[in-house]
């Protein structure tokens, strides 16, 4: 083998490492997003989610997350079969040598996908928070983390019968922000809606988040980590080609992002007269859902309007669920769900290879083999250990219930 191709198997490889690296970082992102949105009595216990449904999912994906969703022998394009614990790495010489089309480590690509599946378990986490169960939310984790999200990302990524039917998803609006929506949607159901935010002639009374600093510094970690995570899903970096994809892509991403955040902010003026902040916030993270699907092929202005599109419809979507008595604190259902959707159907804009027919059916298969796997799976925990936490457990606050220590104890009775 000679030097050059050792060199972009370790260029290839490195970057792939650093993109995952990126999207790690999205789990302080989360983090922060959900801390500063949720009340000040729930921060603790929405952090000690995230901190933990990261090592979950780290560990479950590599005890059979992985091989479910890259098999080395499926059965069939629609079940992948089952195969336990990450196998070793192949070397550079052992994959090149013997001809293979592998040109970066396989154990880089594990760690690339680990921390997808990761990010999709961390949307579950905002849109159930303040009243469910700590250690119901972390077995969810495990099979969602193990099972769910494997199986239904082997059959557009793993090569299973969405990719055999041409449905296209680049990064992940509907294998991943679509499946983490869908599963939150579930519990939600399943869950009920926080005491108060509803009242009993169909009033909606908001609950503010108690720190919109530390959203806004989540929403900024996020934006960052998503450049790791459109562009790291190029897979490769080592020729002129590949290294202008890429910079496309990073260019695409942001211009989403930025048309998100202009498109949210207008239209929470015109509907409540005033520049409301956390839609803002979740502008910014719509665009980036949208332009998920396809980053490579549209043009900076065409990110632009789609990200801009869905900045307005993330707005409007969490109006309606709030009408719907579908309480989801941090509106993660409908930035990663509604939107993802829209980013799947906006594909069909600039990729002349995608057909409408096959991405509405790439969405109806992801969400309902999600929703059915993860109602069934919320409604066995609720039977087993129960989801919800008690009525004054609620009210006191979850930090103190489910963790036993507060956020910001100086500013409660406790601290003082």
């Amino acid at each position: 083998m000679d030097k050059l191709t050792e060199l972009s198997y370790a260029l290839d490889t490195f970057y792939f490492l650093i993109s995952g690296a990126f999207v790690m970082w999205m789990a302080a992102g989360f983090s922060m997003l959900e801390a500063g949105l949720v009340r000040a009595k729930n921060t603790t216990e929405i952090l000690t989610k995230n901190v933990a449904l990261f090592a979950i999912a780290c560990i479950m994906y590599m005890l059979c997350g992985y091989n479910l969703m890259y098999p080395a022998d499926a059965v069939n394009s629609f079940w992948p079969g089952i195969s336990f614990l990450l196998g070793e790495d192949h070397s550079a010489t052992d994959v090149l040598a013997s001809g293979g089309e592998t040109y970066y480590s396989s154990m880089a690509d594990f760690f690339f996908q680990v921390v997808f599946v990761a990010t999709a378990m961390s949307i579950v986490s905002g849109a159930v928070a303040e009243r469910m169960k700590l250690w119901a939310f972390l077995a969810f984790a495990v099979v969602m983390t193990g099972f769910i999200y494997p199986i239904q990302g082997y059959w557009k990524w793993g090569g299973g019968f969405l990719d055999e039917m041409g449905f296209l998803d680049f990064a992940g609006s509907g294998v991943v922000h679509l499946c983490g929506a869908t599963a939150a949607l579930a519990g939600v159901i399943l869950l009920g809606a926080r005491a108060g935010k509803y009242g009993s002639n169909g009033e909606i009374h908001p609950i503010p988040g108690c720190n919109m600093p530390l959203a806004t510094l989540g929403m900024f970690i996020l934006w960052m980590g998503w450049f790791g995570f459109n562009g790291g899903s190029e897979l490769k970096i080592s020729d002129i080609g590949e290294a202008n994809a890429v910079a496309l892509i990073f260019v695409n991403t942001n211009a989403a992002a930025a048309g998100g955040v202009i498109s949210a902010l207008f239209t929470a003026h015109l509907l409540f007269g005033k520049a409301d902040l956390t839609m803002t916030l979740n502008g910014a993270l719509a665009g980036l859902v949208a332009i998920t699907a396809e980053p490579l092929t549209p043009t900076p202005l065409l990110a632009t309007i789609i990200g801009a599109i869905a900045g307005i419809l993330v707005v409007f979507a969490v109006i309606s669920l709030d009408k719907m008595k579908v309480d989801d604190p941090v509106g993660a259902i409908s930035v990663h769900g509604v939107v993802g959707i829209w980013g799947l159907l906006a594909v069909c804009l600039s990729n002349e290879e995608a057909s409408l027919t096959t991405q509405l059916i790439g969405i109806a298969t992801i969400f309902s083999f999600v929703f059915i796997a993860s109602m069934i799976t919320w409604a066995l925990i609720k039977l087993v250990m129960g989801i919800r936490v008690s009525s004054e457990e609620e009210y006191q606050g979850v930090d103190y219930s489910e963790c036993g220590m507060e956020a910001y104890p100086e500013f409660t009775n406790s601290g003082k």
